[in-house]
């Protein structure tokens, strides 16, 4: 017979965020299946319909819970509200257990809004402890970000650990500009490096890292509830089909596209059923920069939907899905 569990309260918890594309989902996939022995509870959450994140994670026995109808930070605070409390009752009633709870943000949110959830909240507050945010920051595109996007700012300030990826697509001087761009904005936040979600877990959790003095002397109206609204050019779509789909075509495709609006595609990520290949084909990439990757085999029975999800600024939607629609094989 197995033996229950000891819980300990208050439950920690880890905001894992960044601009979109920095690479918290790959983060996430090292923390998932490294051998800690700890359980985690994870609150995906993205921005817009699709929950292709969800896809990309390396599941094992963690509780995934996803959040696709908005923002975390404004639209969808009340359902993270919800989340965790129902996260903290099943704990209670011996219907799930957990250690611990890591939230990944989607990449244009503003952390401050749902680190104020810990502090504003008196049920949460009661059984849940922020031990940190995580940032991760994109070296490749971050300059533009942090120029274009005040929540990429809002994501550093916050910040109690930087992790900075990409640095092997960079050039070292940019880096160490970079570097000191980011100490500017925050300089109390320990900066180090992270190559494919390769870090050390003690660096990032456990940490105690919240320090609600110091966030006070840079946000003294932290802990009053602040609205927040995202760049209204910006937009989400997605395409799904269940047909195969032409390789060839959907390269030309995306080449395309990253060719005439690379500019103002903050993301594109999607898994896609590629006629007479047998596992799934990954898509992902940021402004110029795009990666094809295979995925696990489709299985059996499975429904092999494509689904490719595109975030960015005033993008031609219908243009773009018509040509993906021409991808299709029908045949």
């Amino acid at each position: 017979m197995n033996a229950i569990p000891k819980l300990s309260y208050p439950i920690p918890v880890t905001i894992l965020t960044g601009f979109l594309g920095a690479g918290k989902t790959t983060l996430l996939n090292r923390i998932l299946t490294e051998h800690h022995g700890k359980r985690i509870a994870v609150i995906e959450n993205e921005f817009g319909e699709a929950g292709i994140d969800n896809e990309l994670l390396l599941q094992a026995e963690e509780q995934v819970v996803e959040m696709n109808n908005g923002c975390i930070c404004c639209t969808v605070r009340g359902d993270l509200v919800r989340i965790l409390g129902e996260l903290a009752e099943r704990r209670d009633n011996g219907s799930l257990y957990f250690d611990r709870v890591i939230i990944e943000t989607t990449g244009l949110a503003d952390p401050a809004p749902v680190a104020q959830t810990f502090f504003i909240e008196p049920d949460i507050a009661e059984n849940y402890r922020l031990d940190a945010i995580i940032t991760v920051v994109d070296a490749l595109h971050a300059h533009r970000q942090l120029q274009d996007h005040h929540e990429a700012e809002e994501q550093v300030g916050f910040a109690d650990r930087l992790l900075l990826s990409k640095t092997d697509l960079q050039e070292p001087e940019v880096v160490a500009d970079l570097t000191k761009r980011i100490r500017a904005i925050n300089p109390r936040a320990p900066i180090s490096t992270v190559h494919f979600g390769e870090t050390e877990l003690h660096d990032i959790l456990d940490i105690d890292g919240f320090a609600l003095d110091e966030i006070l002397k840079i946000e003294p109206d932290f802990l009053h509830d602040v609205s927040h609204e995202h760049e209204t050019a910006i937009s989400s779509f997605v395409f799904r089909t269940s047909h195969a789909l032409d390789a060839a075509r959907v390269l030309a495709f995306l080449d395309i596209m990253v060719r005439d609006y690379g500019k103002d595609l903050l993301r594109y990520k999607g898994i896609l059923n590629i006629a007479g290949c047998d596992k799934k084909v990954i898509y992902q990439g940021v402004h110029m920069l795009m990666t094809e990757t295979f995925g696990n085999p489709w299985r059996p029975h499975e429904a092999k939907e494509s689904s490719l999800v595109f975030i960015g600024r005033n993008l031609p939607k219908q243009d773009m899905l018509e040509a993906l629609e021409s991808c299709r094989v029908l045949a």
